[in-house]
C-alpha cells in the first residue's frame, strides 16, 4: 500500500483521541481553560454522563473576536509567551483542547472580552467552523458541547454507563476544586443534585475548609497540617491522622503547581511515611500541594497532562516523606477515638425516654411490702438511711485505687485509677477520663525502643542458656534462614537445626521471655510478602513491629497501680503513642464536659 497524506479532518480526529478520552476529559480541559482565564466562579452542567451535553460557564476574562477565531485552530494558544516549554505556569498550553473537542463533537463558544462592545459566538461541528456571529453575554465565556463522539461512532462503544461517566466528571471537578479553593464551583446535571463549593479564604484555613467540603467532615476533624521547604521546593497540605484510612489509595491527592496529577511518586512516599502507623491493607487520606519552579518539573509528559516528571524526583519524595512524618510525630497522641466523636456517641443511651407522667412507684422493681408501724419506722430510720448508701461489694472486674496525687492529674494521660477486664486501664485527668488499651500502648512503646536502640548502638540481646528449638515446615525455615542476617541485626539469632527446624540462640533483651514459635511464624508470614524492591530499612521495621507485638504486655494480665502509672508515663514520652504499630488507637479520651452532657448536667 503506497504512503499517502491523511486528510486534515482525519488527522484531527486521530489527534483528538489523545486528549478527549471520555466526557470527563472534556470537562477537565474546559474547566482548566476557565481557571487560566482568571475565573472566580465556574459552573458545570452535564447531561447523559456528558455524552449528550456539557456546559461550562465562567466569569473569566473572555476572548476577543480575533482570539476566538484562532482558539479552535490546532496548536493555537494564549498560554505561552514564547517557545520555552520549561516555564509553563498555566494548566493548559498545548492548544489542542478546543479543536480536538470540535473534531469529534458539536462545539459552541460564546465569549465576551472587556474591551469588546458585545459578545461573540462560534460553533464547530465535526471539525467544520462556522462564521463568528454577535451574541449576548455579560462577561466571561460559555462553552457548550453536545453529541460527543458523533463524528467517531466507534468511540461511543467504549463509553460506560451514564452514571459511571458522571462519576468520572465529578471526580475531575473535585480535584480541580481542591487545587483552587479560591474559586467557587457548581456542579449540576440530570444525574445528580446540584452541589456548590463556595470560594474559601486564602491560606491554610481556607484550604482545609475546601478539603473538608469535598473529602468530608471526618477528614476535617482529623486533618494534620504538614509543611516543609528545601531548595526552592515547598510541600504543604493536610494528612489525615492514622485513624482515618481507606481500603485503596484513591484518597491520596497530589497537586503540582496547582495541577492535579496522578503520580506513583506520592504512593511510595505516603506508604513509607505511614508505614509505622497503618496495617498493610489500609491506606491513608492525604492532599499534598507541591510548589516549585516550572523548569524543575516537566508537565509535557502526557497529552492529557495528568502526569509530570520531576527533575529531582528524589528531593520531592524525601520532602513528602519528611513533611508527613513530621506532622504525624507532632500529633502522635491523636487517635480516632479522640477526634471524631465516635467514642462519645457510643455512650449515648439508645432507649426511648419515659413518659412525663411516669411514677417510679409503678416500676416492677419497686418492692411491695406491708406498711410499717410508726415505732418501727422511727427506730429503723438511722439504719435505713445508712443502708441506702451501702451498695455492697463490687461484682464487676474492677479495682479502684486510692485518690491520685494532684501532679499526676495534670499529666496528659492522667493518673491510673483502675484496670477493667484485665485489658484496659482507666485513668483520670483534671478535666476528664482516659481508657487505655494496655497491649496496644505497650506495643508502640517497645517498637519505638527497638528503633531507637537499633539507630544508636544496635539492639541489646540476651543469650539463651539452652537454645530453643522451633519446628516449622521446610519452606518457612528456608525463608527465615535466608533473612538470618537481617534478624540478627535485631538481636534474634537463629540457625538451622536439621530439616524443618531452627534453633533460637539469642533474643532481643527488650522482649524478655517471648514465645519463639509464634514470633518466628509471624515473621515468616511477613517475609512472604517482601520483595527485593522493598528497602532494607523498611524490612527491618517490619521485623521490629512483629517483635514489639510479641514482647508487649498482653491483654488479660493484671497490673499493679504503679505498673499502670508507669505505662502511662512511658506513653507520654514515646513518639506516636496515639496508635499501635497496626494503626489501632491506643486510648480513648472523654472530656468531663462531654460526660456531663451525657447525663443531662449541661
Amino acid at each position: 500500500m503506497p504512503v499517502r497524506q491523511l486528510p486534515e479532518q482525519v488527522v484531527n480526529r486521530i489527534a483528538a483521541g489523545e486528549v478527549v478520552e471520555r466526557p470527563a476529559s472534556v470537562v477537565k480541559e474546559l474547566v482548566e481553560n476557565a481557571i487560566d482565564a482568571g475565573a472566580s466562579r465556574v459552573d458545570i452542567f452535564t447531561d447523559g454522563g456528558g455524552r449528550r451535553r456539557i456546559g461550562i460557564t465562567d466569569d473569566g476574562s473572555g476572548m476577543t473576536h480575533g482570539d476566538l477565531a484562532l482558539a479552535v485552530d490546532r496548536h493555537a494558544t494564549s498560554k505561552l509567551d514564547d517557545e520555552d516549554l520549561l516555564r509553563i505556569r498555566t494548566l493548559g498550553f498545548r492548544g489542542e483542547a478546543l479543536p480536538s473537542i470540535g473534531a469529534v463533537a458539536k462545539l459552541g463558544i460564546t465569549t465576551r472580552h472587556a474591551s469588546e462592545p458585545h459578545a461573540w459566538s462560534l460553533s464547530v461541528e465535526g471539525g467544520v467552523k462556522s462564521q463568528i456571529m454577535p451574541a449576548a453575554l455579560s462577561q466571561g465565556t460559555r462553552v457548550e458541547v453536545s453529541d460527543l463522539f458523533f463524528a467517531t461512532p466507534a468511540r461511543l462503544k467504549f463509553l460506560k454507563t451514564d452514571r459511571t461517566e458522571a462519576e468520572a466528571i465529578r471526580e475531575v471537578v473535585r480535584r480541580l476544586a481542591m487545587a483552587r479553593p479560591d474559586i467557587a464551583f457548581t456542579l449540576a446535571g440530570e444525574e445528580r443534585a446540584p452541589v456548590t463549593w463556595a470560594a474559601a479564604l486564602p491560606g491554610a484555613a481556607g484550604r482545609l475548609t475546601r478539603l473538608g467540603d469535598i473529602l468530608g467532615s471526618d477528614f476535617r476533624s482529623c486533618a494534620i497540617e504538614v509543611r516543609t521547604e528545601r531548595e526552592g521546593v515547598v510541600v504543604e497540605g493536610f494528612a489525615a491522622a492514622p485513624s482515618l484510612t481507606r481500603a485503596n489509595a484513591l484518597g491520596q491527592y497530589l497537586f503540582v503547581n496547582g495541577r492535579p496529577v496522578r503520580d506513583k511518586l506520592i504512593l511510595g512516599a505516603v506508604r513509607a511515611a505511614y508505614s509505622d502507623y497503618l496495617p498493610r491493607d489500609r491506606h491513608p487520606v492525604v492532599a499534598l500541594f507541591v510548589a516549585l519552579e516550572p523548569q524543575e518539573v516537566d508537565a509535557n509528559v502526557h497529552p492529557a497532562k495528568t502526569e509530570v516528571r520531576f527533575r529531582n524526583a528524589g528531593l520531592v519524595r524525601a520532602l513528602i516523606v519528611h513533611a508527613l512524618k513530621e506532622g504525624l510525630a507532632r500529633e502522635g497522641r491523636r487517635t480516632a477515638a479522640n477526634t471524631d466523636g465516635a467514642a462519645l456517641s457510643a455512650f449515648r443511651p439508645s432507649f426511648a425516654p419515659r413518659p412525663t407522667n411516669w411514677d417510679w412507684r409503678s416500676s416492677p422493681a419497686y418492692p411491695v411490702r406491708p406498711a410499717p408501724s410508726f415505732e418501727s419506722a422511727v427506730t429503723a430510720f438511722a439504719e435505713a438511711g445508712q443502708a441506702a448508701f451501702d451498695v455492697g461489694a463490687p461484682t464487676a472486674d474492677v479495682r479502684f485505687e486510692a485518690q491520685p496525687s494532684a501532679d499526676l492529674l495534670d499529666r496528659p494521660l492522667g493518673a491510673a485509677r483502675t484496670q477493667i477486664h484485665e485489658t484496659y486501664i482507666v485513668s483520670q485527668t483534671r478535666d476528664g477520663l482516659i481508657v487505655v488499651d494496655q497491649h496496644a500502648a505497650h506495643e508502640r512503646i517497645v517498637y519505638e525502643k527497638l528503633k531507637a536502640s537499633l539507630a544508636k548502638n544496635g539492639v541489646q540481646r540476651q543469650i539463651l542458656l539452652i537454645p530453643e528449638i522451633v519446628e516449622l515446615d521446610e519452606a518457612t525455615v528456608e525463608k527465615l534462614l535466608d533473612r538470618a542476617d537481617e534478624l540478627a541485626s535485631f538481636g534474634l539469632a537463629i540457625e538451622s537445626f536439621g530439616p524443618g527446624a531452627v534453633a533460637v540462640r539469642e533474643t532481643p533483651s527488650l522482649l524478655g521471655k517471648t514465645n519463639a514459635v509464634g514470633l518466628l511464624r509471624d515473621l515468616a508470614e511477613h517475609m512472604a510478602e517482601w520483595d527485593e524492591a522493598l528497602p532494607l530499612e523498611r524490612r527491618l521495621m517490619h521485623v521490629a513491629a512483629t517483635m514489639a507485638c510479641h514482647g508487649s504486655v498482653r491483654a488479660g494480665r493484671r497490673l499493679k497501680p504503679e505498673e499502670m502509672n508507669a505505662l502511662l508515663r512511658e506513653m507520654e514520652d514515646t513518639p506516636n503513642s496515639g496508635q499501635c504499630n497496626h494503626g489501632r488507637p491506643t486510648y480513648v479520651e472523654l472530656k468531663l464536659a462531654d460526660i456531663e452532657k451525657l447525663f443531662g448536667r449541661r
